[in-house]
């Protein structure tokens, strides 16, 4: 059984050789977008060297792409465990692909038809069906929060079902607070009243192994760039669903669902970014085998892998969690209680008693540590919470190349930035 090495983990991604002033920067921005190891720059170099070409072409370099592109479908297929590499969309990301597939759902909704959404979601999962809600004169209602953890209201969740919605859309993780939903569960509950369901599965796609078998769900979207690739997004469809939708696109467009010319050399980095993961299954994996029975080869492989991150990154939020709780003036936002780990992503949203997030953040820059602050598109989260006018959260995001030496480093600078504040107080 091999330990997980987070040293040899990071000899693979040459970015985090990056120094500010000398010091190593110590990247908490993953869920703003990871960055991605040295296989994934190679293959999107390899691309245009060797496969520069569009589709469809009777010559090498075309025939080279459209393997490529086949291989990272099924790569893809794998890696959520979908039927079918025919239920594997590619678009621009996973608020393009929603706003596209929201038009040819929407297409099949009558006036006074009601869609679901949550306000614990990204806007991406939000907004499109606002928007062909206003087109079709349809009616949208919000599932509200436990404002106390950051979850979903599931009494509330149950009255709008009540309602008999034609679609539910909803998060799989909040890429602000990190609250892990019930996904299959809200799922389940959808489909008993005749809803469709589209789950944004970006956020959680770097933290945890997903099934849309197991999940049920209809749709599920995420984007690359979140989980160690290239600027992409992947939409998942249930073939037996999307036969059934219109498609709006190009008479010769070659995929009902994909408009316009790929992006190939993201779609060889896409393959590239799951080839690495599949290297982290096979080495650090076996730990996890016995919880994915029925799976084999790389779908196994990728399982396991992501079971294999989810354990070492949430040690590593724990040591975060802990130490955040001897720093005065700090608050988390969400699920804080370290007995419910298992119901969050190791992604924290933190406020200051006496600093605003965007100047912490500054603060943390100066010092080679990136974080975000704002509202990262969770805008109806952050209003909910009533943080929209004093800048929203400052947010601490973890992926497996962190390490406890960068946790100790960026509790260092949290209470020095809290410290400053309260003795600039006191004067």
């Amino acid at each position: 059984m091999s330990t997980f090495d987070v040293t040899e983990i990071r000899r693979r991604f040459p970015a985090l050789e990056l120094t500010v002033d000398g010091r190593p920067v110590a990247y908490f921005d993953g869920p703003g977008g990871t960055q991605v190891p040295q296989a994934v720059i190679d293959a999107v170099g390899r691309y245009y060297r060797e496969s520069n070409a569009n589709d469809g072409g009777a010559f090498i370099t075309s025939q080279r792409s459209d393997e490529i592109v086949r291989q990272a479908r099924a790569a893809v297929a794998d890696f959520l465990n979908a039927r079918s590499v025919d239920e594997i969309k590619f678009g621009a990301n996973m608020t393009t692909l929603t706003f596209h597939v929201s038009r040819s759902i929407g297409a099949t909704l009558a006036p006074g038809d009601e869609v679901v959404v949550t306000t614990l979601d990204h806007e991406a999962n939000v907004s499109p069906w606002q928007a062909i809600a206003a087109d079709r004169g349809l009616i949208v209602r919000t599932v509200d929060i436990r404002p106390e953890d950051g979850t979903l209201d599931l009494d509330d969740f149950d009255r709008q079902l009540s309602r008999r919605p034609k679609l539910v859309a909803v998060g799989y993780a909040s890429n602000a607070i990190g609250t892990i939903n019930p996904v299959a569960e809200l799922v389940r509950r959808a489909h008993a009243v005749g809803a469709l369901t589209y789950v944004d599965a970006v956020h959680y796609a770097p933290h945890g192994p997903i099934d849309v078998q197991a999940l049920e769900t209809d749709f599920l979207a995420c984007s690359v760039y979140k989980f160690f690739g290239p600027h992409l997004g992947i939409l998942y469809g249930r073939a037996e669903v999307l036969d059934r939708l219109p498609a709006y696109k190009v008479r010769p467009a070659h995929d009902r669902f994909q408009t316009g010319t790929p992006n190939f050399e993201g779609i060889a980095g896409t393959l590239a970014a799951l080839d690495y993961l599949a290297w982290v299954g096979r080495r650090y994996g076996d730990a996890h085998v016995a919880e994915f029975p029925g799976f084999s080869g790389r779908r196994l492989e990728l399982k396991t892998a992501l079971a294999a991150i989810r354990t070492y990154e949430m040690d590593l939020f724990r040591r975060l969690i802990d130490g955040l709780a001897g720093i005065p003036g700090i608050r988390i936002w969400g699920i804080a209680d370290p007995t419910r780990l298992a119901e969050r992503t190791p992604t924290a949203a933190l406020t200051f008693e006496g600093i605003g997030p965007r100047a912490a953040a500054e603060e943390l820059g100066r010092r080679g540590i990136t974080a975000w602050d704002g509202d990262f598109y969770a805008q109806g989260l952050i209003e909910r919470f009533g943080l929209a006018a004093s800048g929203g959260v400052l947010r601490i995001g973890l992926t497996h190349y962190n390490t406890a030496a960068e946790i100790d480093r960026l509790l260092g600078a949290l209470a020095e930035i809290a410290a400053s504040r309260a003795a600039g107080a006191a004067r």
